[in-house]
């Protein structure tokens, strides 16, 4: 075929509704793909926020049973440096 006809074909397709039917689905999926996305991310937001709950949680829990601990033993408990750590930590 000739270099006129293809270019007829090209513009042809180009302005008829089989481009515009595929142009639409690509971006439709797009869609479905950003919205999914997001969807996800705010699933695991949700996911990190609760698991940062817990882990603050049993943070404070260690340390407050540590404490308990040295109220009961005194100067004979034994400072625990990674319990310091994490009441410092928790200061922030």
């Amino acid at each position: 075929m000739g270099q006129e006809t293809k270019m007829e074909m090209i513009y042809d397709y180009l302005t008829g509704t089989k481009f515009k039917q595929r142009v639409d689905a690509i971006v439709e999926r797009f869609e479905d793909m950003q919205d999914n996305l997001r969807k996800e991310r705010v699933f695991m937001e949700k996911q990190w926020a609760l698991r940062a709950k817990q882990i603050d949680l049993v943070i404070a829990s260690t340390v407050g049973m540590h404490g308990d601990l040295q109220g009961i033993a005194g100067r004979s408990m034994p400072d625990i440096e990674s319990i310091e750590a994490l009441q410092i930590g928790n200061d922030d």
